[in-house]
């Protein structure tokens, strides 16, 4: 094994609240077919660049309108690429005889989760680019959400589905799904857990990414969460592609999402094969997640597209505290706990920190942020 240690000396303040000093000590070790570092890889080759569609009438009485949605991305991958039309960025990243896996996200339903006709769209753009139906695979990690937010029904002949477990488990050390040469080692572990022991302090990566697909697309959506403050990009990647991730949310006080999402989106089969972000806003959570409470919803009806997962990321946090600041609320990084959100102190620093660690940009003077109308 490659010892990878990736240290941030200082964390944000939050809340006049000093962060702590904490080493990520990621040890990392990879098959011969573990892809190697790209123009693809993150980054990308948008580094910075978050195109932002915006559609009035994206939703109407809680009803995706398909004519809408397929406007906005087409105009979204257009904005992104530097070529001619939305088909020619869709070829920049993905090609003939690529398996091509989409994460997508169950996790707010009904209300908020990764929507069929956005899915529809990628699926159709990926045949225009010559990826075959049987080289796309959807997935979730868990079996029993993915079946429950009905996203099987939603694939057209061919295209594939996969999960990595059953069903969520409070303790996710299961191995069945989960591939034992692509991992990180974090010192952390769930209160009681032996912390010599390594598989306590380990989290492997889901055969998905490992074995079965080339490159992904990460299909997120526009939420708060109670500990990581938002889940866009970067946690549909670090708590839906590795296991035992409950260590870096145990308690309302021992909240370690700061540290372990940079993590898990750090490893090298993650990293290099994640290569197009696209961020489902039409719909959005601003209070009370990841469950999604019907009350904090709310029609954004923007879709956000990039290579970059730490700059997206970035965007759509700005766009979460704007409409927590219209709604009479504090901030993600600066709210206390309530009846619906009941983490001490939520880590959205989870992003700039993924941003030091090299994941994408960070700093805002660097983001370019192009904002398109549908």
């Amino acid at each position: 094994m490659r010892p990878l240690c990736m240290t941030r000396r200082h964390w944000l303040a939050s809340a006049g609240v000093a962060a702590s000093t904490i080493q990520l000590a990621c040890d990392t070790k990879h098959t011969s077919k573990a892809p190697a570092h790209s123009k693809l890889s993150m980054p990308g080759p948008f580094r910075g660049r978050v195109v932002a569609v915006e559609h009035p009438s994206a939703i109407i009485e809680n009803v995706y309108q398909r004519d809408a949605i397929s406007s906005m991305m087409k105009r979204g991958m257009t904005a992104l690429g530097d070529a001619g039309g939305h088909l020619d960025t869709w070829r920049l990243l993905f090609q003939p005889g690529d398996v091509v896996g989409i994460k997508l996200n169950p996790v707010g339903r009904p209300h908020v989760i990764s929507s069929p006709e956005v899915l529809h769209h990628i699926i159709a753009a990926l045949k225009d680019c010559g990826v075959k139906a049987q080289d796309i695979v959807c997935y979730d990690r868990y079996k029993v959400e993915f079946l429950e937010a009905g996203f099987d029904k939603w694939l057209p002949d061919g295209v594939r589905w996969m999960h990595a477990a059953e069903k969520y488990e409070n303790v996710q050390k299961n191995i069945l799904g989960y591939d034992r040469d692509h991992f990180f080692e974090l010192p952390l572990t769930l209160p009681g857990e032996d912390a010599d022991d390594s598989e306590n302090r380990r989290s492997y990566a889901a055969e998905f990414i490992t074995k079965h697909v080339d490159k992904m697309i990460n299909l997120c959506v526009l939420k708060d969460h109670q500990s990581a403050g938002i889940t866009m990009a970067l946690k549909n990647m670090s708590h839906g592609l590795v296991n035992n991730v409950n260590r870096s949310h145990a308690t309302s006080t021992l909240n370690a999402c700061g540290a372990f999402i940079p993590a898990s989106v750090s490893l090298p089969v993650i990293r290099n094969k994640a290569v197009l972000h696209i961020l489902d806003g039409v719909k959005g959570l601003y209070h009370g997640g990841p469950g999604a409470k019907p009350q904090f919803v709310w029609d954004h009806n923007t879709i956000y597209f990039a290579t970059d997962p730490v700059a997206l990321d970035h965007v759509g946090w700005r766009a979460l505290d704007a409409k927590r600041e219209q709604m009479g609320m504090k901030s993600v990084a600066t709210d206390l706990p309530d009846k619906f959100s009941t983490f001490l102190r939520r880590q959205p620093e989870h992003v700039e920190i993924a941003g030091a660690l090299g994941l994408g940009e960070w700093r805002w003077e660097k983001i370019d942020v192009r904002r398109v109308v549908g």
